[in-house]
Formats: C-alpha cells, sequence, structure tokens
C-alpha cells in the first residue's frame, strides 16, 4: 500500500489525528514552536508562564535547534530547521503534553510504543518523524516567516521558543497512532524476520568485542 500525503493543521482536531495512519507523509500548515529541554525545564521546573497561547495557537511541538538569528533591526532570518533526537525529552513530554495540550510531536528518531501507549495516547496525541538525516533545508521552505522568538536572552538562540509560521513544511512521516503503535518497530520486526535468511551459510563469528551482542537481529536494529 502506497503511503498517503496528508496536509496538516499544526491545531488539528480529535478526528484528524485518529484518521492517521502509520506510515502516512504529512506537511503541516499553521503556528508550529520548538520547545526542547531549555523550554522545558523552564516552563515546568522553573514555573515560568509560556509566552503562547497553547493549544489555541498551536498544539505542534518541534524538537528543534533552527539555523537562525535574530537581525539589529529585530527581524528574523531562519535557514535550515532540523530536528534532533526526541528520546532525550521523554521525562519532561508527559507534564508537557498535559500541560500545553500538545498534539503533535515533532522531532528525529521517535519514541517506543510503551512511550506512546503511556502518555501520547491519554493526551490524543501523535509522533510525526522526520525523514532521514540532511533534510534541514529541504523543512526550511516550509517556513513562511518567524513569528516570535521566546527566552532567547535566558536560553540561547538553540534552546529559544521559535514561532514559525508553516505552509506544507514537511514531509514528516506518522510514527505512532492513537493505539499506541510504532511505525519503526514494526518495520523492525518485518525486517527481524528474514535477517537469518542472510546470514544462511555463513560461519558464526570467531571474534567479538567485550560485550558485544551476536544476536543478528539486535545487530540489524
Amino acid at each position: 500500500m502506497s503511503p498517503r500525503e496528508v496536509r496538516l493543521s499544526t491545531t488539528p482536531s480529535a478526528q484528524a489525528i485518529a484518521d492517521l495512519r502509520l506510515g502516512d507523509v504529512v506537511y503541516l500548515d499553521g503556528l508550529m514552536y520548538t520547545a526542547r529541554e531549555g523550554v522545558y525545564m523552564r516552563a515546568l521546573e522553573d514555573k515560568a508562564n509560556i509566552p503562547l497561547e497553547l493549544p489555541s495557537q498551536s498544539a505542534a511541538n518541534f524538537h528543534c535547534s533552527p539555523a537562525a538569528r535574530i537581525n539589529a533591526d529585530g527581524s528574523f532570518d531562519m535557514g535550515a530547521v532540523t530536528a534532533t533526537a526526541s528520546f532525550r525529552f521523554a521525562k519532561w513530554l508527559p507534564e508537557w503534553m498535559a500541560k500545553t495540550g500538545a498534539r503533535l510531536i515533532v522531532g528525529k528518531g521517535g519514541m517506543t510504543s510503551k512511550d506512546y501507549r503511556a502518555y501520547f495516547v491519554p493526551n490524543g496525541a501523535v509522533y510525526l518523524s522526520t525523514v532521514g538525516y540532511g533534510t534541514g533545508a529541504l523543512l526550511g521552505r516550509g517556513v513562511e516567516r518567524v513569528e516570535a522568538v521566546h527566552w532567547n536572552e535566558e536560553l540561547g538562540l538553540a534552546q529559544a521558543m521559535w514561532v514559525i509560521r508553516c505552509n506544507r513544511m514537511g514531509p514528516f512521516i506518522v510514527a505512532s497512532d492513537m493505539n499506541g503503535d510504532c511505525l519503526f518497530e514494526r518495520e523492525n520486526a518485518k525486517i527481524a524476520e528474514n535477517v537469518a535468511r542472510l546470514y544462511e551459510g555463513t560461519r558464526p563469528a570467531t571474534m567479538k568485542r567485550y560485550g558485544e551482542s551476536d544476536d543478528r537481529t539486535d545487530e540489524v536494529i
């Protein structure tokens, strides 16, 4: 089955989220904000007021450090918007999603089905993954303009909360759904079923590093 292409608002309805299928290719329209550990700690641990009306203005949280600058006249320049690995922020996400109503978590690499079922599904949220590496410039084409940047003096440009107006920003892949299923786990399982065939007729490894697995399914995953 060919993947579907979906245009999705950054303030999606519950039905729009429920209609997404693993592997769908998504393009986003509307406001999206960047938030990672700096923003999470400031908002959740330091109890700072979030300078954005969430989720009414945006329910899309991008794990990203954009290639951007603030000019002397207060305008912004933004080029590539490269995602960062989301698993590093897992400890903040349950509280953040409950507090802000985030329904789209966008980043690199995804999470586990355990995470999706524990706190994505109860919050009506899904994970959208970037496609491979080196796509920051491609995603940057979907940035219509920078609306604002918050907490840049406190956190620096990389960790600040950038508010971006998107127009067909993508592609992103739907990596989790409202069942809590994980695209990458599903596809890895398919690959693992056939790994043994690749090694038919070969001898077991005679040397390995201390602690290294020789389980060939682990090797592929």
